[in-house]
């Protein structure tokens, strides 16, 4: 069995650090949401998998190499234009053969990975098993409706009036006859080939189509407040790890990471929190469910509840929370009466706050 993981993409929901970061790689507790993925891949036993990657190919590839240090052997396959995810199947057919796999969105975020899934579809002998959950607003997502046996009858996508509340997760698994469907269906009004479309496509045919519940935890992390609230579900399970120096004016507390190399002096730590390699923490304070990626600076400053990606500075600015902000961002404090702020900051920027 193989896996396709989708890592195009333009992340417009969490621009303007899209604009130069491939949404799969923000980090999630100072690890890309992508290696989660690809790990979950991993545990279940598929090894060879192939990646599409767009726009921020070269960035995907840098990251994520040959896939060794995951232990999987990776092909990369190049879409001209985000045309669907059943386009990807498509243009996937060379690598993927006529082997089954599991075709998984890398901007998704399962705390138990996907092994029950994969283990169900194998045992089952269908021509597609789909993952689902149940959520609030069905409207904003692909909805499927049930047979009596949980198979699959039928699907909508982005309905105003939806028919359930079971929202399809972007993790599938397919036999190889989805590569007829693909090929059977036409792009949709938005231009593009639509998996659901595919999946229709089996059902009409006859094929069957089986459902499987999400069993934890799961995001689609391209929102601020997703990629957040994914942090703190990861943070929640950190053990404690002091690698780099703290001083004796230094207070840590609780489920703390502070990777070696980092410095951290008169200053509050309150887990759970990451620190990155090669951090300074300097007569701060970092709050709960924070991380701070790999050689950034913290001076006279208050954070929590936040990510802060690597290289970036934030001095002199006290209440910041639920932010996201960017590499290479520098943070400083300008004049006026102290606030609680929240930001979304893109890479490469400078932004003057009144702290």
């Amino acid at each position: 069995m193989k896996a396709l993981v989708l890592a195009g993409g333009k992340g417009s929901r969490l621009r303007p650090l899209t604009h130069t970061s491939a949404k799969q790689l923000v980090p999630v507790a100072n690890k890309p949401v992508l290696f989660y993925g690809l790990e979950a891949i991993r545990d279940a036993g598929i090894t060879s998998v192939g990646i599409i990657l767009g726009d921020t190919g070269r960035e995907v590839r840098d990251a994520v190499g040959d896939g060794s240090a995951f232990g999987l052997d990776v092909t990369y396959i190049e879409q001209e234009a985000p045309l669907g995810l059943a386009h990807c199947v498509l243009i996937a057919r060379e690598f993927l053969a006529d082997e089954p796999f599991v075709m998984y969105l890398g901007d998704n975020f399962l705390v138990d990975g996907i092994t029950g899934l994969v283990d169900a579809f194998r045992a089952a002998g269908c021509d597609a098993r789909i993952l689902l959950t149940r959520v609030a607003e069905p409207q904003f997502y692909g909805v499927a409706e049930l047979g009596p046996d949980g198979e699959i009858v039928g699907l909508q996508e982005k309905p105003e009036f939806p028919r359930s509340d079971l929202a399809i997760v972007g993790v599938y698994t397919f036999s190889p006859a989805i590569h007829e469907a693909v090929r059977a269906i036409r792009p949709s009004a938005r231009g593009e080939l639509e998996i659901t479309d595919a999946i229709k496509w089996l059902i009409d045919t006859g094929r069957s189509v089986q459902s499987h519940f999400v069993t934890g935890y799961w995001k689609d992390t391209g929102r601020l407040e997703d990629m957040l609230e994914c942090n703190r579900m990861v943070l929640e399970a950190i053990e404690p790890d002091v690698g780099g120096s703290v001083d004796g004016l230094s207070d840590i507390t609780g489920r703390v990471v502070i990777a070696p190399g980092a410095v951290v002096e008169r200053s509050v730590i309150r887990g759970p929190a990451v620190i990155g390699a090669d951090t300074k923490i300097i007569g701060s304070y970092v709050g709960p469910y924070t991380s701070i990626g790999e050689g950034c600076v913290l001076d006279d400053a208050e954070v929590d509840y936040s990510i802060v990606l690597g290289e970036s500075a934030i001095r002199g600015v006290s209440g910041l929370t639920h932010s996201l902000i960017g590499r290479y961002v520098e943070v400083t404090r300008a004049t006026g009466v102290p606030n609680t702020y929240q930001l979304m900051v893109g890479d490469h920027s400078k932004v003057q706050v009144r702290a």
